[in-house]
């Protein structure tokens, strides 16, 4: 006689042990792991077939070879219609049909898009708790999940966030949970996110619920773009349950600088969508910021964080957040009142004066490093310091164009802000990236409307539009009107199909004319390497033969990432261009301009008589290509990239 069948271990419980065995309950890294025999990319479900002794009216031997995603996709859906009445059900049918624990975004999209009528909530509800809390496979769970999303309770919040400790559970039951209890979800994915670093502390104290470690812990961290993206910021703010813990603590300028500094690291979209409007108290945390801000002692930082609000509730995504009429105005206001005082506009001209002094242990590049930074923040807020505060709607056309560069220490790109009717209009429509710079749709006339339509494109996702797509539209002129339609752009984050279209916009033409000259005359906020690098390039774009003789070709040209005081000429290199019998795959160069601190229009005619004289490739070095390719041309390949 054969030996009963063994039920598997529920995941559920396997989590649990996995918590009491861990340090303080914790995972290490970014989430337990399964063991080997249940990770998602083994047949475990045959395993658990075997065990348990079942079987189903569907069961063959499950298929010998991994399914297509198609495939995958058509045996999800016929195991789960009709919607199974039990969690065994589920088991079997996802073994017999070959349903792995790789194919789980495949389960989350099918039971999102599964019809659950209302009638069927209840027996649908109670499968979803069966397979979170017995299930033993990762699609069985992950079905779990999927169902609790759309119909789970606040009973359901501890199972998932103990269920997202696994690293193959966490995406789906974060998803689950910012549909019951965003706290608990931030946390989750705090606790699974972050596995070392600056930030590790107040993880810690938030996964082992230490709430009197929090307030210090929150101010106690960096928040330079390394260390705080905008996603993490937004579930920062979530975890700790921001406005209350603001209410808790009225006279902490500590506390309120931090918290106004997580708007500003949320409206970022350097690393990807801004989450500023994913944050749900965020109007209550900005009211609650800029109404205390007079606790706020002058200094530098605090001052670029408060003109960063200031920008983004003049033109930023702070605009389209739901505020009650007038607030964002009154709060603009508030804000322009309190950094015009001289107490704040000394912090910016005081800079040079306010250096700290060296220290024993700090090494002499760290200060010269620490106190560029601190000039160059200086200066953009000399720069910008008024320009939220003084921008008046373009009369007649509907249309603003805000040309906007960032605090230097957030590294976001300069960006020419869109509005309409006084909404930005980026960030309203796209969701993965900023506007395009004033260099493209200015400077190269872009937005200019012609008798013949155009395609413009407005922004891209960092990623590239392969990844997560662009915004673009087309301009065109009709008679007294200029319109922008046929919009295309990837869909929300988080929905299916395409994206909702939008509407047609029509601008009346002198106005809107008016307008894009206004803007692209408008340098007040450049600096000088950015208007050198604005020189070179125009000069550029006007003789290419100076770029031409050398059989090179302009690429982009600007000013560092990493530091933006630095001008970057970059070009690529083929044999024969010249000729026009190009030989063998381009080489990319990249010269670096020396500052020799004249004026940017001295700078730029010297720049481009040394193009027209001699070689750029004997002073610049290589930045793109192969090393194969740069050897066979006789050039250094500067990266150590052999294998070793």
């Amino acid at each position: 006689m054969s030996a009963p069948a063994v039920p598997p271990t529920a995941l559920y419980d396997q989590v649990l042990s996995l918590r009491k065995a861990s340090p303080d309950g914790l995972p290490p890294g970014h989430g337990f792991d399964l063991p080997a025999d249940l990770r998602p990319d083994t047949p475990t479900d045959r395993r658990v077939e075997r065990r348990t002794g079942l079987r189903d009216d569907l069961t063959s031997q499950p298929p010998k070879t991994p399914l297509s995603r198609r495939e995958a996709a058509d045996a999800i859906r016929e195991a789960l219609d009709p919607l199974p009445a039990d969690a065994d059900t589920v088991h079997r049918r996802f073994a017999a049909l070959g349903v792995r624990g790789r194919h789980r975004n495949l389960i989350w999209a099918a039971v999102a898009a599964m019809p659950l009528p209302a009638d069927e909530h209840g027996t649908a509800r109670a499968l979803a708790r069966q397979l979170s809390r017995t299930g033993s496979t990762v699609p069985a769970v992950t079905a779990g999940l999927a169902l609790l999303t759309r119909l789970g309770e606040s009973e359901d919040a501890p199972y998932l966030s103990t269920l997202g400790l696994l690293r193959s559970l966490t995406g789906p039951a974060v998803q689950a949970l910012d549909a019951l209890d965003r706290r608990s979800a931030a946390v989750l994915w705090l606790v699974t996110s972050v596995s070392r670093g600056e930030l590790r502390p107040l993880v810690h104290a938030l996964g082992t619920r230490n709430d009197r470690a929090v307030r210090s812990e929150l101010v106690a961290f960096r928040t330079e773009p390394r260390f705080l993206g905008a996603t993490t910021a937004r579930r920062i703010a979530e975890a700790v349950r921001l406005p209350e813990l603001l209410a808790e603590h009225p006279a902490d300028a500590d506390l309120l600088a931090r918290a106004a500094r997580l708007l500003v690291r949320m409206a970022c979209t350097s690393d990807g969508a801004t989450q500023l409007l994913a944050y749900r108290e965020a109007p209550a945390v900005y009211e609650t910021v800029v109404t205390r801000a007079a606790l706020l002692p002058p200094a530098l930082a605090r001052h670029a964080t408060l003109l960063s609000l200031a920008l983004d509730l003049s033109s930023g995504p702070g605009a389209l957040l739901d505020w009650p009429s007038g607030c964002r105005e009154t709060l603009l206001g508030s804000l322009g009142r309190l950094l015009a005082e001289p107490s704040w506009t000394a912090t910016a001209t005081a800079t040079a004066t306010t250096a700290p002094a060296p220290t024993l242990t700090a090494a002499p590049d760290a200060q010269r490093r620490d106190e560029a930074a601190r000039r160059l923040r200086a200066d953009w807020i000399r720069r910008t310091g008024r320009r939220p505060f003084t921008r008046p709607d373009a009369p007649g056309s509907g249309l603003r164009i805000e040309i906007v560069a960032a605090d230097p220490a957030d590294g976001e790109p300069v960006e020419a802000r869109i509005l309409v009717d006084g909404r930005p209009l980026v960030p309203a429509v796209f969701a993965h990236g900023p506007a395009h710079g004033p260099e493209l749709l200015l400077d190269e006339g872009r937005l200019r409307a012609g008798p013949q339509p155009r395609r413009v494109r407005l922004a891209e996702a960092g990623c590239g539009e392969g990844c997560c797509g662009a915004l673009d539209v087309t301009v065109r002129r009709e008679g007294d009107r200029v319109v922008w339609e046929d919009w295309r752009r990837p869909p929300p984050p988080g929905t299916r199909g395409p994206a909702p279209e939008l509407p047609v916009l029509r601008f009346d033409a002198a106005a809107y004319d008016a307008e894009i000259t206004r803007a692209q005359a408008d340098r007040s906020w450049s600096w000088p390497a950015r208007t050198l690098a604005r020189l070179i390039k125009a000069g550029l774009v006007e003789r290419p033969e100076l770029l031409r003789r050398w059989d090179a070709r302009r690429s982009r040209i600007g000013t560092g990432h990493v530091d933006p005081e630095i001008v970057q000429v970059n070009f690529w290199y083929q044999p024969g261009s010249a000729a026009g019998r190009p030989e063998g795959e381009p080489l990319g160069f990249r010269w670096t301009v020396p500052d020799d601190g004249t004026p940017p229009e001295a700078q730029a005619a010297a720049a481009l008589r040394r193009l027209a004289e001699e070689d750029p490739k004997t002073y610049s070095r290589v930045s793109v290509g192969t090393r194969e390719r740069a050897e066979e041309l006789g050039y250094t390949w500067p990266f150590d990239d052999r294998p070793g």
